[in-house]
């Protein structure tokens, strides 16, 4: 019988450790927390199961004078997890964004291998942060800016967006080496990618930008073809020839996090200093190297 209890007891005490390890959230600092002003830090967050949280390390510097804009993401390959793109979205949090990235916090550079993520885990992160915002307990309590949220992502994160993209609560799209495929090319999509019909472009009730690698990025005709047949909001389309893989992966998320951050501190934040790396002829966006864009209509009666 003393034998017995002796071992109930050790089982115990070697369960608990185990126990306490499943349930400790992972947290990570990325790149000395970013460039901007407010450093951030990618961690996990219990209320929200699947999805990784970029947001500055200290929140109290926001508030009923200034909140955090929210930007939802859905990555490359349908990926559940943001390993191509946690240095990109690093770099926004530190300017004072709360991005919400579908999938697994990455805690090193080995890729993901798992099943793949959903359109729903996009809706899943605007439900999560509007009821932070309302939730006394929680950290972001009255600090979100719930009116001011951007939809995003890469390849199949772009389509997974698009998909999402009559969201009322969305209020600017950023589609990134994506584009819905046309019946005639269809055949080149992953299996258990979301495949709208270009028909869906209508239900976009935004501004709207593609960040496009080129002509070598595989998305590019189709992202272009989105943007030429989008006439009744405003809408841009801006190409670096690096090819689908953008850069992500670069330092602080390389050139597409300038224009990206440009983008969302325009739209969300209402920046007219970053308004003029796109607005004008003489924009800024067209005198970084290598850089193209192209404009609709509309797109000139952004404020």
């Amino acid at each position: 019988m003393k034998k017995i209890f002796v071992m109930i007891i050790s089982a115990m005490m070697l369960s608990t450790p185990l126990m306490a390890q499943s349930t400790e959230l992972k947290q990570r600092i990325v790149e000395d927390g970013g460039t901007g002003p407010y450093k951030a830090i990618m961690k996990e967050e219990a209320s929200l199961a699947e999805h990784t949280i970029f947001a500055p390390q200290d929140l109290s510097a926001f508030g009923s004078k200034q909140k955090l804009p929210v930007l939802v993401w859905g990555n490359g390959a349908c990926n559940n997890s943001p390993f191509e793109h946690y240095k990109f979205l690093n770099e926004i949090a530190s300017y004072g964004f709360l991005v919400v990235a579908t999938g697994f916090i990455p805690m090193n550079d080995d890729p993901y291998r798992g099943p793949m993520s959903t359109t729903q885990q996009q809706i899943e992160s605007i439900d999560w942060a509007i009821a932070q915002n309302k939730d006394p307990k929680s950290p972001y309590y009255k600090k979100i800016d719930v009116k001011h949220i951007a939809a995003a992502g890469m390849s199949c994160g772009g389509l997974q967006t698009l998909f999402n993209c009559a969201d009322p609560r969305i209020t600017t799209l950023m589609i990134c080496n994506s584009g819905l495929f046309k019946q005639e090319n269809a055949h080149n999509a992953v299996g258990g990618m979301p495949m709208p019909p270009k028909s869906k472009l209508n239900d976009i009730h935004t501004p709207v930008i593609y960040i496009l690698g080129g002509k070598p990025d595989i998305a590019y005709e189709n992202g272009m073809d989105d943007f030429h047949r989008i006439n009744h909001v405003p809408a841009c389309a801006a190409n670096l020839p690096v090819g689908h893989g953008g850069t992500y992966l670069q330092p602080h998320g390389g050139e597409f996090s300038v224009v990206a951050l440009a983008w969302l501190q325009w739209q969300l934040k209402g920046d007219k200093e970053a308004a003029r790396m796109f607005k004008g002829d003489d924009n800024l966006l067209q005198k970084r190297k290598d850089w193209t864009l192209e404009k609709n209509e509309k797109f000139s009666k952004l404020k």
